[in-house]
């Protein structure tokens, strides 16, 4: 029997402030994600810390695909230091709110799996980030290299298996691309982060890094999710496109 592994990425603001994740936060979750393992992902951490936003992402089979998507739920539940995002869940489509964000994205069964997730972050809610998120999507579509991508910005309610509906609503998007070699990587990451970079007021951080920025401004973590382990792209990336003088 195949069986088909999946990349999800949960993204919310679970912060007690509006630019940063604090250190405690970041550890009780890391703490809290092996358990994620317990009940049938394949790998599984902390991709990005984008401004007050978290993203979880795990590898997984399909058919534990929605008990592994609660239980990310559960865990930035259980940490939150204010429910912000969670609350915008609810199992009928009719209560959706602007809730969790949401990536998912099949993986080549031969391959070892890699992923680029791309986390979006706003101060004041900007609408636009919608577009600076999909141009990212468009930009990896049709790659050598790339096998799916997910997580983009659609008008309605959108169903996360396991967990609930949500609005389309919301200003910290989340993108996750399955790649099938792991040397494609910077390829694809570049013209993602280039294609968002041309958009106006968006800003490249490092992950961790707070939202200080004029409202009126989108920043953007990019991580590599490679061999089970996590890098953030920020800086290798920014080194690559400097002016050679």
């Amino acid at each position: 029997m195949v069986i088909i592994l999946k990349l999800t990425s949960i993204g919310a603001d679970i912060s007690s402030n509006d630019v940063s994740c604090s250190n405690k936060l970041v550890r009780n979750v890391k703490r809290d994600i092996p358990l994620l393992l317990e009940i049938g992902a394949f790998k599984a951490d902390l991709t990005n810390i984008t401004g007050d936003d978290l993203v979880i992402s795990a590898f997984v089979p399909n058919k534990n695909l929605e008990t592994v998507n609660a239980g990310i739920v559960e865990i930035l539940r259980k940490n939150a230091e204010n429910l912000g995002d969670l609350s915008g869940i609810s199992p009928q489509p009719e209560g959706a709110g602007e809730g969790i964000s949401y990536a998912e994205a099949v993986i080549r069964q031969d391959r070892y799996p890699d992923a680029i997730i791309l986390a979006f972050d706003t101060y004041g809610g900007e609408s636009f980030v919608g577009k600076v998120a999909n141009s990212a999507i468009q930009s990896a579509k049709g790659m050598d290299g790339v096998t799916d991508v997910g997580g983009q910005i659609t008008g309605g309610v959108r169903r996360i298996p396991g967990v609930g509906y949500v609005s389309d609503k919301t200003d910290d998007p989340v993108i996750a691309v399955t790649v099938e070699d792991i040397e494609s990587i910077g390829v694809i990451a570049g013209a993602m982060v280039g294609s968002v970079l041309g958009n106006k007021n968006v800003y490249l951080v490092k992950r961790g890094s707070p939202s200080y920025v004029i409202p009126g401004s989108v920043i953007i973590s990019v991580s590599a999710y490679m061999n089970g382990n996590v890098m953030d792209l920020a800086v290798p990336l920014s080194n690559r496109m400097r002016i050679l003088r």
